[in-house]
């Protein structure tokens, strides 16, 4: 049997709808898309508090619809939505539906789901651009909270040598390996677990960390004590209204700021420690 999703439609701003879509992910929705202008969020129906969704719906005064749905349904709206992910003439992030897409370094394929990392286009874009300013040739990497896989399989394509990729939600587990195999990737080892001290992990030359706030936040010492003397660490998955105390938490945490950089609201920093 099925697992049956509550979808929730709104429409707001660009703005609005940004905030509103962060706080629900980090309830537990499973994924976004946006289709003229209308944006639907999933979560599963057990996991769902009606009350607390309309009140934080009702206190941006944004009117909302909600649908229970199977699980193989919401997949086909899904894909009907996902679009290509562009980075300059670096990287495409494309369904297996989509034409091979030309003039990129680096071709992924994703199978489009409901785990992060694939409509969200803001931070994997930033995640994505920041790491072609890393050298990845040998190195190890942690993919802290990896979603679709689609960071670990390009830290791959980059020459990375070894990389841990780590989620907490099964799906996401199970849609990254088919991912995985669709790009043929060999070196990424996939590991279920809802936090870093909760598995047995090498030391890392590279952490990307594409999550949220919070989850960052809890796990900043485990990603401390997992990093290399010197490893780069990318953290995104953060909106811009986070960025002082989210820079206040890095720098107290040893971590040193070598750039923050912003699309559509959101940010990500690059980091060494």
């Amino acid at each position: 049997m099925n697992t049956q999703y509550i979808s929730v439609r709104f429409k707001a701003n660009p703005e609005l709808t940004e905030i509103v879509t962060a706080i629900l992910m980090d309830a537990g929705f499973e994924g976004s898309t946006e289709q003229e202008g209308e944006t639907t969020v999933s979560i599963k129906k057990e996991l769902l508090d009606e009350e607390w969704l309309k009140e934080i719906l009702q206190s941006y005064h944004i009117p909302y619809s909600i649908e229970t749905v199977e699980q193989q349904n919401w997949n086909a709206v899904w894909e009907s939505s996902f679009e290509p992910v562009v980075v300059g003439n670096f990287a495409a992030l494309r369904a297996s539906f989509h034409q091979p897409m030309q003039g990129v370094e680096h071709d992924i394929i994703i199978t489009p789901k409901m785990s992060f990392g694939t409509g969200h286009h803001a931070t994997t874009y930033l995640m994505v651009e920041q790491m072609q300013k890393i050298d990845f040739a040998g190195k190890t990497v942690i993919d802290f909270g990896t979603g679709t896989g689609i960071l670990a399989i390009l830290a791959e394509k980059l020459g990375a040598k070894k990389i841990i990729a780590t989620d907490n939600d099964e799906w996401s587990i199970n849609n990254a390996k088919e991912n995985i195999e669709a790009n043929a990737c060999n070196n990424i080892e996939l590991m279920l677990a809802n936090n870093l001290p909760a598995i047995n992990l090498p030391k890392a030359d590279i952490i990307l960390a594409n999550i949220n706030l919070n989850v960052i936040i809890e796990n900043l010492a485990a990603l401390k004590s997992v990093a290399v003397l010197g490893a780069v660490v990318l953290f995104s998955g953060l909106m811009e209204a986070d960025e002082q105390k989210i820079s206040f938490t890095l720098q107290a945490s040893g971590f040193n700021i070598i750039e923050i950089v912003h699309k559509n609201g959101w940010l990500c920093l690059y980091t060494t420690c």
